[in-house]
């Protein structure tokens, strides 16, 4: 839940004009999305009583010959480079790298407090007007957004996602909707090189389009533009959603240009659905290797759907970043992206995120240009399985549970300090990556007797909560000592704060992406 500053004031403290515009929007689509939250609840409470995720009955969806019309404005998306949209730097930086596309983040690289949600806002506003700047102190000059073809992508906040302290008599509205409505009534359309263009995230069903092509609609009426101005590409990021993409283009098609597999959060979502079945339990995260049959079976079934429908599908994010002050970091860092990204062009994908200007030159390359729509895997199967077990796959040790439990803790640390994302040991750590490491500790605390995990030596180690409680405590003595010559913000009172949350967390099983 993302609350207004207390003292907030609708009229004073958002655009004049926006408050009318926007209530009869909450009024209508808040209480549709309530409902769509309840079934998502619904769904993961069958699957945890056995009734996983499937495919739903034929229907028009699946039969019919429709058709996407993909515009010459969207045929290149070989790179879309991801970042929070609260950094106007990385912002401007982005949009400078050459990256044929750009997605500005609401949500989960992005810290959901009020200051930088408004401060995201006001960076993806000026970003489409193209006046965006910085101030390099190093070189003493101004640095604003270079002409270019480069189209931008706004990422607002998933359905899960309440705002509060923004409508009268505490009601709590739909952050999607406010943050779509909030960018859509302010862009000025005469200096857009291409319609406004929005990343849906966080969506497990077919029935979620209907919403976001209904509200889509109803803010362009608002606006007096024609019902297909927005336009919008879709995360898959959630198990019961690899099921109904076909169906979710179908409902979206008026204004759905591409699907992409963001595959930490859908990693997270595969281990949160089959958290019963101990034949899941995940091996160490950083030990899996980017075409383990769980992820290569969906690229192929989403590369296939986008194709034969004239969308884009587009591949993920590779974790392990650049460096500019670690050669050899630098040079490992690389070589998994180019490897990765050969292995989604390879399944037919189009393009690719990352998240570092350094990266885009290689990840551009290995897509043929502009795409690959007219290519269909062969003999890919219609229905291929979901949820081959991991069981062959990388390796289960105390060593990954140690730094998984460090992760969690430095994670949350960032987002008490105002960081949604941050750079650790390498790796781009997000909410995403958080919940895959809160999940990974949560099944080998339940599964501990069936789920086998080493110690150094080659030994079982039963994970009992007390041995994952002296994790956290040795981790967290570890961090604090490191302060203030690590790179971790804030203070050992934060650390222990993000540490006391973190385990938390897992205990009660909270793992909805928040």
């Amino acid at each position: 839940m993302n609350h207004a500053p207390l003292d907030f004031r609708p009229e004073r403290d958002l655009p004049a004009g926006f408050p009318d515009f926007y209530r009869p929007l909450h009024a209508e689509f808040t209480p549709r999305r309530d409902a769509l939250v309840a079934a998502r609840r619904a769904a993961l409470a069958a699957a945890h009583a056995g009734r996983l995720p499937d495919h739903l009955p034929p229907s028009e969806a699946t039969r019919g010959a429709w058709r996407i019309a993909l515009p010459a404005w969207c045929a290149d998306q070989r790179n879309q480079m991801t970042g929070p949209a609260d950094d106007a730097e990385l912002v401007v930086k982005m949009l400078n790298s050459g990256a044929p596309g750009v997605m500005l983040d609401l949500e989960d690289s992005m810290a959901n407090q009020w200051p930088n949600l408004a401060s995201g806002a006001r960076n993806i506003l000026a970003a489409l007007a193209g006046r965006l700047t910085y101030e390099d102190r190093k070189r003493g000059r101004t640095v604003g957004i270079e002409p270019s073809a480069t189209v931008i992508w706004s990422r607002v906040r998933g359905l899960h996602l309440g705002q509060a302290g923004v409508l009268p008599a505490g009601a709590v509205t739909a952050a999607s909707l406010f943050d779509l409505a909030l960018i859509a009534f302010q862009v000025e359309p005469a200096r857009l090189r291409h319609p406004l263009c929005i990343y849906i995230p966080k969506s497990e069903s077919a029935a979620e389009a209907r919403w976001w092509a209904d509200a889509f609609k109803a803010v362009a009426r608002a606006r007096g533009w024609p019902d297909g101005a927005i336009k919008c590409m879709v995360l898959v990021e959630s198990h019961p959603l690899a099921f109904q993409m076909e169906e979710f283009l179908f409902h979206l098609r008026d204004h759905i240009l591409g699907l992409n597999l963001g595959r930490w959060d859908y990693m997270a979502s595969l281990i949160h659905f089959t958290a019963a079945d101990p034949a899941w339990v995940l091996p160490d995260r950083n030990t899996i290797p980017h075409d383990v049959p769980f992820f290569q079976n969906l690229r192929l079934l989403l590369a296939g759907i986008c194709h034969r429908r004239g969308a884009l599908a587009i591949g993920g994010m590779t974790a392990l970043y650049p460096s500019r002050e670690d050669p050899g970091l630098n040079a490992r860092a690389l070589a998994v992206l180019e490897q990765d990204k050969r292995n989604e062009a390879a399944c037919f994908m189009d393009g690719a995120w990352t998240g570092h200007p350094d990266q885009n030159a290689i990840a551009v390359a290995q897509f043929p240009a502009p795409n690959q729509l007219e290519r269909i895997p062969a003999g890919a199967l219609r229905y291929p399985d979901l949820r081959p077990h991991p069981g062959a796959v990388g390796r289960r040790s105390l060593e990954g549970t140690r730094a998984a439990v460090r992760t969690v803790i430095r994670y949350r640390n960032g987002v008490l300090n105002g960081r949604g994302a941050s750079l650790l040991d390498g790796y781009m750590e997000d909410l995403a990556t958080d919940r895959i490491y809160r999940l990974m500790i949560a099944q080998r605390l339940r599964h501990r007797d069936p789920a086998v995990i080493r110690d150094g030596e080659g030994r079982p180690v039963r994970h009992t909560p007390g041995l994952t409680g002296r994790c956290f405590d040795e981790e967290l003595a570890r961090l604090v000592a490191e302060l203030p010559r690590g790179k971790d913000a804030g203070t050992a009172e934060t650390l222990a704060e993000a540490r006391r949350l973190s385990e938390e967390m897992i205990h009660q099983g909270w793992f909805d992406p928040v």
